[in-house]
C-alpha cells in the first residue's frame, strides 16, 4: 500500500480494522432502473495526473470511461490535445473511437487566451484563438465548449472586466451560433468566481448560445499569486477569500447548461468533506435542471503534487459516481 492510501485510511480511523478504500466505496455502475433526473459525464481532468505524465492517451479516454466506469458521456480538456485540435485525422479518429465505444462527446474545456482582456486588440485575438476549438468540438459532435472570463494576471475592476467580458464573449457567441454550438462559461478564475458577477454577464449578453457550467469547487474570488503561470503554480496558491458556494450555484443555475461536480476528499460515509452535496442537489433540483452533471475528481492531481489524504484517480472517480447516485436518488 502506498503512503497516500495509508494516510487516507489512517485519517478515517480504519487502519486498525484492516479495511481498504474499496470496501468503503463498493463499486456498482448504475443500471437502467437507477435512472436519475440528470445524466453523468466524466471530465478528462479527473485523470489529469495520468495525462500530465504521459500515462494515458486521449484516444483511449472514451473507451476507458465506458468500460472502467460505466459512463457514456465525456468532457475533454484543451491542454491534453497537445495541439492536435486542428488535426482533422486526429479528430476523426477520436470521434470514431468514441462512437465505437458508445460514448457521447459533450464538451471541450478550453483554457487559453483571455477573452475578457481589457486591451481590445488582445481581446479580439483571444476570441479568434477559440475558433479552432469550436471547429474541433463540432467535428467531435460536442454540444459546447467551456471558456473562461479572466486570467491569472487579470487587471481591472469588476465593472471594467465585466464590460470587456460581455464584448469578448458576445463576439465568440456569434461564432458559436454559426456552428450550432453553445459557448458556456465556468466560474473558474477571478471575478467569474463571484456568482452574482457571472450571472450579471449572462444577463447582459442575453444570447441563446450562452450559458454557464457551475463548478462546486471554484468560488475563490481572491487568492495568492502563483509563483509560476502554470497548473503547478496555480495548485500551490492559497485561497484568501471565498464566495459562498451555495449562494453562487443558486445564482448560476438559471443559466446552467451543465454542472461540474468537483470532489477532492471523502469521509467514511462517502461524502465529500468540503461540499454538502445534498444541499447542492437541492439547489439544482429547485431550478428544474435535467442536463448533464460531470464528475471532476481532482484528488489525483494533488496526489501527484505530493499531497496526502487523496484517493487514486480510479477510486476518486468511483467515489464521486457513488455520491452522485446517492444524492440523485435522494
Amino acid at each position: 500500500m502506498n503512503s497516500t492510501r495509508r494516510d487516507f485510511i489512517k485519517q478515517m480511523g480504519l487502519a486498525s480494522l484492516g479495511m481498504g478504500v474499496t470496501a468503503l466505496f463498493p463499486w456498482s455502475p448504475a443500471s437502467a432502473a437507477d435512472k436519475l433526473f440528470f445524466d453523468i459525464s466524466l471530465a478528462q481532468f479527473s485523470l489529469a495526473s495520468e495525462f500530465f505524465t504521459g500515462r494515458h492517451d486521449i484516444l483511449k479516454f472514451p473507451q476507458r470511461a465506458k468500460e472502467e466506469f460505466g459512463i457514456s458521456v465525456v468532457e475533454y480538456v484543451s491542454m491534453f490535445f497537445a495541439g492536435k485540435h486542428t488535426d482533422q485525422n486526429f479528430l476523426n479518429e477520436l470521434k470514431k473511437r468514441s462512437d465505437d465505444a458508445g460514448v457521447r462527446n459533450n464538451l471541450i474545456m478550453v483554457d487559453g487566451e483571455n477573452i475578457a482582456d481589457l486591451d481590445a486588440a488582445k481581446r479580439k485575438h483571444a476570441v479568434e484563438s477559440h475558433y479552432p476549438w469550436v471547429d474541433a468540438a463540432k467535428v467531435l459532435g460536442c454540444q459546447s465548449i467551456r471558456v473562461n472570463l479572466g486570467s491569472l494576471e487579470q487587471e481591472g475592476s469588476a465593472d471594467e472586466v465585466a464590460k470587456a467580458a460581455v464584448e469578448g464573449y458576445s463576439q465568440l457567441l456569434e461564432y458559436g451560433e454559426k456552428n450550432n454550438l453553445d459557448i458556456i462559461v465556468e466560474n473558474h478564475i477571478g471575478h467569474s468566481c463571484n456568482g452574482q458577477w457571472l450571472a450579471g454577464v449572462m444577463k447582459a449578453v442575453n444570447h441563446k448560445r450562452s450559458g454557464v457550467l457551475p463548478d462546486f469547487g471554484n468560488f475563490c474570488v481572491r487568492r495568492t499569486k502563483p509563483a509560476t503561470m502554470d497548473i503547478a503554480g496555480y495548485m500551490a496558491t492559497k485561497c484568501l477569500e471565498e464566495y459562498d458556494k451555495y449562494k453562487g450555484v443558486d445564482e448560476l443555475m438559471p443559466y446552467a447548461k451543465g454542472v461540474s461536480a468537483k470532489t477532492h476528499k471523502f469521509d467514511a460515509q462517502g461524502n465529500d468533506v468540503d461540499i454538502d452535496f445534498n444541499r447542492m442537489f437541492e439547489i439544482i433540483r429547485k431550478h428544474n435542471f435535467k442536463g448533464i452533471i460531470g464528475i471532476e475528481y481532482e484528488g489525483g492531481i494533488y496526489q501527484l503534487a505530493g499531497q496526502t489524504g487523496y484517493l487514486s484517480n480510479e477510486e476518486g472517480i468511483k467515489a464521486t459516481y457513488n455520491l452522485l447516485q446517492k444524492v440523485g436518488k435522494a
